[in-house]
């Protein structure tokens, strides 16, 4: 591997990781959205608001297996994509809900949420302006 490749089994392993992650969060949001929240240290709204949660889970289930595709699916190319696009959602939803919580509109639980996404946006386009080598 040349200097200042970066090996692309990392790459490979971070987007496992945060895949199975958001996918499982995801689902489990669908699944059990108060059992989830409580888990969270977040606030369980009241029945009526649940749906949304679950509207969320389905969108982050969505995001997860979004990375689980691109590896699946194989290629350096795909696996891009799918760390662009999704630097640009976890950016919106971590800038967001930073904004919630310093607006009182969501409870400061919301930071581990909004600590995730902007982690993983700033790691993602570390990795996108880094050259991958061509390693499993």
């Amino acid at each position: 591997m040349k200097a200042g490749l970066l090996p692309r089994r990392w790459v490979r392993g971070y987007a496992g990781v945060v895949g199975a992650m958001d996918a499982t969060t995801g689902v489990a949001l669908v699944v059990a959205p108060a059992f989830t929240l409580a888990r969270m240290w977040a606030p369980v709204p009241g029945a009526e608001a649940l749906v949304m949660v679950r509207l969320v889970g389905a969108f982050v289930a969505a995001v997860g297996t979004s990375y689980l595709w691109a590896l699946a699916r194989g290629g350096a190319a795909r696996l891009q994509t799918v760390l662009e696009v999704t630097l640009l959602a976890r950016a919106a939803v971590g800038s967001f809900s930073v904004l919630a919580v310093a607006a009182g509109e969501l409870a400061p639980a919301w930071l581990i949420v909004a600590a995730t996404d902007l982690g993983c946006a700033g790691l993602q386009a570390w990795i996108l302006r880094r050259r991958w080598s061509e390693d499993a």
